[in-house]
């Protein structure tokens, strides 16, 4: 086991459609480069990034982010808003229900913890 140093500026960015039955306003493209992955699956770090647009997410791990570009807003199932700057820092708990809405193309720091361990149909 070593030591894994990255940025965000040698980062390779894969990009991805936000799949239609989620997307509220678009269509979106996301960016991800996934920069660790833990053996059992449940544990990632890396960078994301997308678009302005707005789409449903339905959490089942608990995130920390620091948003290091643009601006979003999270919506909860009863309505609430929360905005989040570039520099700031915030923690999705596993369970949040309710609708990402990037303001502005944005690039966040990510680190997924994934409570309950994937399954093999999940993981292929």
């Amino acid at each position: 086991m070593s030591v894994i140093k990255f940025t965000s500026t040698d980062s390779s960015f894969s990009s991805y459609p936000t799949p239609l039955e989620k997307q509220l306003s678009g269509p979106v493209t996301q960016y991800i480069a996934n920069h660790y992955s833990d053996p059992t699956n449940q544990f990632h770090v890396g960078f994301w990034g997308s678009e302005v647009g707005s789409w449903r997410v339905s959490c089942s791990e608990h995130e920390y982010c620091q948003l290091l570009e643009g601006q979003v807003e999270l919506e909860d199932e009863q309505g609430n808003k929360t905005t989040i700057q570039a520099g700031e820092h915030f923690v999705i708990p596993a369970g949040f229900s309710g609708i990402w809405h990037s303001l502005t193309p944005c690039k966040k720091l990510y680190v997924i913890y994934e409570a309950t361990p994937p399954t093999m149909a999940q993981t292929t």
